[in-house]
């Protein structure tokens, strides 16, 4: 009886593939491609967990909301910080993605950090059950953005992975469809505005919010000098004289601010090369390291890398969609699916 349910269910479903990320939220859809990538932001009435706006347009009320409402990001170094929330945002997304509510239970593959502990799994396995799936696998971050970067991970070679996300950077060695080392950091793009803040504040007494500092990392962070310097005027609050004040910064002022964190990220990679066994460090000598993630955007970083590491560093071709690019293929692929999906 049980599965004729399960076939019945599955005439009406779409599976997804879910990069539940701390910056942003992709879903893949079987046969579709991406059908969503919206910011993992809520925006809720303060005090409750009635939830106002979803995604993009409760990110535009990030730092301008009034004292009734909340903006809230659910996820907090790639793990849920926030339950309930969290459990909104995905049923939000997927009812979005179905365009139907009812008779709709899909079968779900959520991206997953490769540190995570038993307790966040539950969570994340819960938050995607109670959201409406059917049935729930995890699959590790690098795992999946190897997959998407289009790397041969079947294959008895090493291949090595950087995935710089939002919350968390993971470093992983894959061979054999498995992960042979994998270290998991969380520092990443939300560091890198958090250490801009600070740095406009020492430097500029400027404070300035989570959003300016993001945008000003996009347009002028970098890793690496750029052939010409770069400008930017951005506003803030004096904290002298408490009043609005514009500044002009260049782009050396951001690699400054972003030093810390890029060479913490630098040493995870070293730590990586370090720990894994000679007949897979020959092959990524000879084939390099692919970078995935927002974070492989930084101007820069992969040169920095490679002239730290000595070894050829790419940028995947579409960083950002790695990730779910990767576990959406799992999806197509049931039994690249069983091999790579972690025990719960």
């Amino acid at each position: 009886m049980l599965v004729i349910f399960d076939w019945f269910f599955g005439m009406f479903s779409s599976d997804l593939a879910i990069d539940l990320g701390t910056a942003n939220t992709v879903i893949y859809v079987k046969g579709k491609g991406i059908v969503l990538s919206e910011p993992s932001v809520v925006a809720v009435k303060k005090g409750t967990n009635i939830v106002l706006k979803v995604g993009r347009d409760a990110k535009e009320m990030l730092g301008r909301t009034p004292g009734s409402i909340v903006a809230i990001r659910p996820l907090k170094d790639g793990v849920i910080a926030d339950f309930d929330i969290t459990e909104a945002m995905l049923k939000h997304f997927i009812v979005k993605v179905h365009n139907r509510k009812t008779l709709v239970r899909p079968r779900i593959v959520v991206g997953v950090p490769s540190g995570i502990t038993q307790v966040e799994k539950r969570a994340i396995r819960d938050a995607a059950e109670q959201a409406g799936a059917r049935e729930v696998y995890l699959m590790e971050e690098p795992m999946a953005a190897a997959i998407g970067a289009g790397l041969p991970i079947q294959d008895p070679v090493g291949n090595m992975i950087i995935d710089i996300g939002g919350g968390t950077t993971e470093v992983a060695v894959i061979s054999l469809a498995g992960i042979v080392y994998a270290k998991s950091i969380r520092i990443a793009g939300d560091e890198m505005d958090e250490a801009i803040v600070q740095y406009l504040k020492r430097k500029y007494n400027l404070l300035v919010g989570e959003r300016t500092a993001e945008s000003v990392k996009i347009q002028i962070g970098s890793a690496f000098p750029f052939d010409e310097p770069r400008k930017i005027e951005i506003k803030g609050r004096d904290l002298i004289e408490g009043i609005p004040k514009a500044v002009t910064i260049n782009d050396s002022d951001i690699r400054e601010a972003l030093h810390d964190p890029i060479y913490a990220i630098l040493d995870a990679v070293r730590t990586a090369l370090e720990r894994t066994p000679p007949e897979l460090a020959a092959d990524i000598a000879d084939k390099g390291i692919v970078m995935a993630g927002g974070g492989a955007m930084l101007h820069g970083l992969d040169l920095l890398i490679s002239h730290e590491t000595h070894l050829k560093v790419r940028v995947a071709e579409d960083p950002l969609s790695c990730v779910v690019l990767g576990t959406g293929r799992a999806l197509d692929e049931l039994d690249l699916l069983k091999r790579v999906c972690l025990e719960t």
